[in-house]
């Protein structure tokens, strides 16, 4: 495992992702452990989502965050982040992903990207900024309507 407080801005990034994928492949929110993630977040670090998504809202701390991760997996089957891009490889670290994923609610799939500023401090993520070029279009692919009979 990666030490985050001895290990570039962009290891700490890679770290927290290699993590991500250990924690929901052991099952993630509300079965996997969430300790294996905690070091690479800074007990303070803040997450920002757009108001818009099922899930937006501010997220603080560590149990913020570990509550994001159930909130995300409440609204996603499935989430692959197909292609990243680090476009600024120090703080603030800007990444460019694009996703698939699959609502939970409604089975509808989706093809988005999401820019994030990334700022790590002292070998840790303190703020993490993610902008979507289209919250409407995520909204609506969690969201039943009425003919779907969900």
């Amino acid at each position: 495992m990666i030490t985050p407080t001895t290990t570039t801005e962009l290891s700490v990034l890679q770290g927290m992702y290699a993590a991500e994928t250990e924690y929901l492949a052991a099952g993630g929110p509300g079965t996997a452990d969430f300790a294996p993630l905690e070091p690479f977040f800074s007990p303070d670090v803040v997450l920002h989502q757009a108001a818009g998504l099922p899930y937006g809202g501010i997220w603080r701390g560590h149990e913020g965050m570990e509550r994001f991760f159930l909130a995300m997996s409440q609204m996603w089957d499935s989430f692959e982040m197909v292609e990243q891009h680090f476009l600024a490889t120090t703080s603030p670290l800007v990444v460019l992903t694009r996703v698939h994923a699959r609502a939970r609610t409604t089975g509808r799939e989706l093809d988005f990207s999401i820019l994030q500023t990334i700022t790590v401090e002292h070998g840790r993520i303190t703020e993490v900024h993610p902008f979507y070029w289209d919250t409407a279009a995520i909204a609506n692919a969690c969201t039943p309507r009425v003919s779907d009979g969900r």
